[in-house]
């Protein structure tokens, strides 16, 4: 059988490839290649013997061993038939697909429309797949935030100034929602809500007028302001047509010093959120999603995607997690509110 994971690197991927290796050989005997670089491996035939010698110590490593890239199978002429060859080739009869939005879509399409045998597990920081309530590499992010935001309080203060911090999420702003609660922000900004940058000078004012001269402002880098109120700025796209996002952090650095007279600085945490070492939450949910999807290749259940449902692992359909984001609701939303300001 065959592994991958796509998308961005994410921590606690080496925690899954281990469970996968270890029950795989161990339980049911079977022969794993891993996929080099996400679904570029199966596409040019790229793929290393995973053994459990080979897997031994990378449970605490940031990252993944196989690498990883934004590979779109679809953007090549005949890529699927060229995984299903692959495959073959090898004599790979079922593929286990790591990944985030694009890749477990792909998983998906290449599944239903291609009878490829292929399960899935769910990854991404950003926490918005659906089909699961969390995501292994989410409570990494949201750590490394909180940490960041902390350390940057006290400068804050120190300098009286504004302090402006993006973290990722490009629709769904779950690690700004938690980390920026966790972290005592005094405003955040997520993708899910349009924000007015007036009522954000305003709620720092208010603050100042409290006699607090310093604020953290957390914001996601896929925030917009509302339609006419702020310039935005967009990059180019990736393989799956996703802007690179990016910036919103220094517009809101000017804005808010151009309005309100406050000295301002902005962090853009960016790749630290998703490096180094996972904790051991997202070290526990990996490797539980990773015995999960093992067992699964076991049962022949292709199709199927290990998640987190409640405290329980559980089997659903790999096309409920691309059928629709999960994002932040209002209702959560509302409670950071309270503490805005």
């Amino acid at each position: 059988m065959g592994v991958l994971n796509g998308g961005g690197d994410c921590p606690g991927l080496n925690a899954v490839i281990r469970a996968v290796v270890r029950k795989g050989i161990d339980r049911y005997g079977h022969a794993i290649v891993g996929y080099r670089d996400g679904w570029r491996g199966p596409l040019e035939n790229s793929f290393e013997d995973l053994t459990i010698e080979s897997t031994r110590g990378i449970l605490p490593r940031g990252g993944t061993i196989l690498g990883t890239s934004r590979t779109n199978p679809f953007s090549r002429e005949g890529g699927a038939e060229t995984i299903r060859d692959n495959l073959r080739s090898l004599n790979v009869d079922a593929l286990i697909a790591i990944g985030g939005e694009d890749t477990l879509g792909a998983a998906a399409k290449l599944h239903a429309d291609h009878d490829l045998p292929i399960v899935g597990v769910p990854k991404t920081i950003d926490n918005d797949l659906g089909g699961t309530d969390m995501t292994f590499g989410f409570d990494t992010a949201v750590h490394v935030a909180t940490q960041a935001i902390d350390r940057l309080h006290t400068t804050a203060e120190s300098h009286n100034r504004v302090m402006v911090v993006e973290v990722m999420g490009r629709h769904a702003g779950w690690i700004a929602l938690h980390s920026g609660l966790a972290g005592g922000a005094d405003v955040i900004l997520v993708p899910e809500r349009p924000f007015d940058i007036e009522e954000v000078c305003r709620l720092i004012q208010r603050r100042h007028a409290r006699g607090r001269f310093f604020s953290i402002v957390v914001v996601a880098e896929g925030a917009t302001p509302v339609e006419g109120t702020m310039e935005v700025m967009t990059g180019a796209e990736d393989e799956f047509g996703h802007a690179r996002l990016g910036g919103i952090g220094q517009r809101l650095e000017r804005e808010i010093e151009g309005r309100t007279g406050y000295e301002t600085r902005a962090t853009v945490l960016g790749h630290t959120q998703r490096g180094g070492t996972p904790t051991a939450f997202d070290r526990v949910l990996a490797t539980r999603l990773g015995v999960a999807a093992i067992d699964a290749v076991e049962e022949r259940r292709w199709g199927a995607m290990a998640a987190l449902k409640g405290a329980a692992i559980e089997l659903v359909p790999l096309s409920d997690a691309v059928a629709e984001l999960r994002t932040v609701p209002e209702s959560e939303y509302e409670v950071a509110e309270t503490f805005f300001g």
